[in-house]
């Protein structure tokens, strides 16, 4: 083990905290039009919404899908490899595809849009390289800023790019929930469990969850 003292991996430690934080600053002040793009594209959709990626990338894709769903959008996460397996089958035309690659160069990502795309289905393709074979494989781009230098250390390791496509997606599915007026009273009637399961004192409550 390194002998570093504490004092010297707080510094690090905090170096870490800075940088990802200046990214999401960076990425509040330049995504807001894809953002609403997104949620409107969500909301209109007349089928399921399915999000997909690789890696980290499928991580925060399930999260997505996960968040939209809580959110009021019912969203399903299908990976990358099992789609091109045979899962794939499971997506129409009247459906979505919403796809994360930070580098736009997954090789599986970029398969799969295509193949999508030639079958009639719409994809977003969630990105930091709008000029990726990703990219041009998709219906429609989201971009996200780039990630600094070091911000994901070494340029592999996936930190700041994953907070800040969470947050990002954390805006589509709040933004949706703006749009179609989901209430208090929707959330926790579909959440059961946990603490908001608990606010059953809330089951009556019809105001919108999300107040502009």
């Amino acid at each position: 083990m390194s002998e570093i003292d504490d004092a010297a991996l707080e510094s690090l430690a905090h170096t870490v905290l800075v940088r990802e934080a200046a990214g999401l600053s960076a990425l509040a002040d330049s995504v807001g039009p894809s953002v609403v793009h997104v949620a409107r594209i969500v909301v209109d959709t007349p089928g399921k919404i399915i999000t997909t990626g690789s890696g980290t990338s499928g991580i925060m894709a399930a999260r997505l899908a996960h968040l939209l769903s809580v959110c009021g959008t019912p969203a399903l996460y299908l990976a990358a490899t099992d789609a091109l397996h045979g899962g794939m089958a499971a997506i129409g035309t009247d459906d979505l595809v919403l796809a994360i690659s930070k580098t736009g160069r997954s090789g599986e990502l970029t398969e799969l849009a295509a193949r999508l795309v030639s079958h009639g289905v719409r994809v977003v393709a969630v990105t930091e390289n709008s000029g990726s074979p990703f990219a041009a494989a998709a219906t429609d781009v989201a971009e996200l800023p780039a990630t600094a230098h070091d911000a994901d250390p070494g340029d592999m390791i996936a930190l700041t790019s994953t907070l800040a496509v969470g947050a990002w997606g954390d805006a589509v599915g709040v933004v949706a929930m703006a749009l179609t007026g989901r209430t208090i009273h929707d959330v926790v009637r579909s959440h059961p469990a946990g603490g908001v399961g608990t606010r059953e004192d809330l089951l009556d409550d019809n105001r919108p969850v999300v107040g502009l």
